[in-house]
């Protein structure tokens, strides 16, 4: 026999229905002012679904997406907690008034990739900047992100805006702002927004009235191709002309904007113009041959290593689909399977073939500060707190200011505080700034120049990228990184997992005492674990649902024997690996 209903189930069910009203009341406020039809088709049959659909119109409206890394990023979706022609309106109404407020002279540069909507929220926020009495330049066509960066200091903009969401799942889309010289400074003048200028652009966004009544003026001004020219002039211009040049490359920009100008950059440098992955080198939103469009993801680099492993290439590169990372691929040298994409073990073809392993960011950064440093280039070089901590052991080495900073380019390009000009930057997620006078952001086009300039000045000697890393090994011991990455669906779940850790700090990594535990909060929030044998640093991403473990080991090379090394090396992580994986998960016997 069922229960009588209580008076608190009585209290509860009008509870709910008063939050169904008023859940109700606002998707139908929003209705009112969404200036786009079909994202007002698209919730009306939200609503048409209620009760049932109350889950999925809740999220929709949890809260407006607000300014994170570098601006906006979330999926194409109709409401406040969605990238949609609404919620773009918002925010470039808002970053003009802020603009205005700040007495900013100069033009809105913008820029845009090829994901759904892009081009669509680039002329509205045209319309927007123009409609309040602005210049509004918008680039030609689908550009790469370092392309925007770029011309944001060559147009001398008062800001920039880019529209993409990089690397991001094919349903999403973002919005990052840059700042031109009368704001950001010397060292933020093309660079993405710091604190407070988020924080105060937020505010005028919020600030913002009904959406009707934000004045809409022409799309602005189409940027002629002289832009994109100049851009691949001085990315060229990073490479020595007499440098060698013979060198075979395979490439895929991911179903990205970056072939055009990476070809065309590639052929104004003397290369050959790269082979590009058929399938894979036209923009397409869709991104319909790899699960993630981002070339860290497991598979997302077959096609390319498949290209190299076909064509016989030197060298593999691929870049994100706003080309502002650069991913490498090398011939491993060991039995088909024996390194992974991830660099660790795995079976045969878990890589697009035997005998190719992408190199991990770290390896890159190196690589590429190395070969500056060989060339002479005196000046800052940088990282972040989660890289590896071998740039640092070269700098002191060989006498080089080096600066440390908080994750993201934003702080990388700002590293050193003006101390000494910054001539090199990178982070491990595959960013590398290489040529900061002209970008001060990571560019994945100039970034692969580079590391093509160093391959091919290594196949002159017969040698290769990997014997380059053998030698910095042999001179600073192996610095073996890794990182666990965590995805969830629901937020909360990374907040708890970080108080967790912060309530229960591991005393020992690798059976050895911690002799540095830190908590940078509230400037960020990053635990930061250190002891001679490991370095563990914990942090969610700015950019996706993801809770980060960053993990490195050194291991000394004894009578030069960097195999052996390695091997422990790898014995260490994997041992790390598992320690840090039980600690996230709350099952650490900390």
């Amino acid at each position: 026999m069922a229960a009588e209903p209580t008076d608190l189930d009585e209290t509860r069910d009008r509870d709910d229905a008063r939050g169904l009203d008023d859940l109700r009341d606002q998707a139908r406020r929003w209705l009112d002012d969404d200036p786009d039809p079909a994202s007002r088709d698209e919730l009306q049959a939200v609503l048409d679904g209620l009760p049932a659909s109350a889950p999925e119109l809740a999220d929709r409206f949890a809260g407006p997406l607000t300014f994170g890394t570098a601006g906006l990023r979330g999926p194409l979706r109709a409401g406040p907690n969605g990238m949609n022609l609404a919620v773009v309106t918002q925010a470039a109404a808002g970053l003009v008034a802020w603009l205005a407020a700040q007495d900013a002279t100069g033009p809105l540069v913008i820029g845009y990739d090829a994901r759904h909507g892009s081009r669509e929220f680039a002329e509205r926020t045209a319309q927007v900047a123009t409609g309040a009495g602005r210049a509004a330049l918008l680039l030609p066509r689908p550009l790469p992100t370092p392309v925007l960066a770029y011309a944001v200091r060559q147009l001398d903009a008062a800001a920039g805006v880019m529209v993409t969401a990089s690397h991001n799942p094919p349903q999403d889309n973002g919005y990052k702002v840059y700042l031109g010289a009368q704001l950001g400074g010397e060292l933020g003048a093309g660079a993405q927004i710091v604190p407070p200028a988020d924080t105060g652009i937020e505010a005028a966004i919020r600030a913002v009235g009904p959406l009707a009544d934000v004045p809409l003026g022409p799309a602005g001004q189409v940027v002629g191709d002289d832009l994109v020219v100049s851009y691949v002039d001085r990315a060229a211009a990073v490479v020595d002309p007499a440098g060698a040049r013979r060198l075979k490359v395979a490439y895929t920009p991911l179903h990205g904007v970056g072939a055009a100008v990476l070809t065309a950059a590639f052929a104004r440098a003397g290369f050959g113009i790269p082979g590009v992955v058929p399938d894979q080198a036209v923009p397409d939103p869709d991104f319909p041959t790899v699960s993630f469009p981002n070339p860290e993801e497991p598979g997302a680099i077959d096609r390319l290593v498949g290209l190299a492993r076909r064509t016989d290439a030197d060298l593999a590169i691929a870049n994100d689909p706003d080309a502002d990372r650069c991913a490498v691929a090398v011939r491993d040298g060991g039995p088909a399977g024996a390194v992974g994409v991830a660099g660790v073990a795995g079976p045969a073809g878990a890589n697009g073939g035997g005998g190719w392993r992408m190199l991990r960011g770290d390896e890159v950064g190196a690589l590429l500060a190395d070969h500056l440093m060989r060339r002479g280039v005196q000046g800052l070089y940088a990282t972040t707190i989660v890289s590896s901590s071998l740039l640092r052991a070269m700098c002191a080495a060989r006498g080089l200011p080096y600066d440390e900073t908080l994750t993201g380019f934003k702080w990388i390009v700002r590293a050193g505080g003006g101390s000494a000009p910054l001539v090199y930057g990178y982070e491990e997620a595959l960013g590398y700034c290489v040529a900061p006078e002209h970008v001060r952001d990571k560019d994945g086009i100039a970034a692969a120049l580079t590391v093509a300039e160093l391959a091919a000045g290594l196949k002159s000697q017969g040698r290769t990228l990997t014997d380059r890393l053998d030698e910095l090994a042999a001179e600073f011991g192996v610095h073996h990184t890794d990182q666990l990455s965590v995805r969830v669906d629901d937020l909360r779940i990374i907040a708890d997992t970080m108080a967790r850790v912060r309530a229960a700090t591991p005393t020992t990594l690798l059976g050895q005492p911690v002799t540095e535990a830190r908590d940078l909060l509230p400037e960020a929030d990053v635990v930061i674990l250190r002891n001679e044998a490991a370095r563990v640093v914990i942090r969610p991403s700015g950019t996706e649902p993801k809770l980060k473990a960053y993990l490195e080991v050194v291991e000394p090379v004894a009578d030069g024997d960097v195999p052996a090394a390695r091997s422990r090396a790898a014995t260490a992580l994997a041992a790390l690996r598992t320690e840090i994986a039980a600690l996230v998960q709350g099952r650490a016997p900390y």
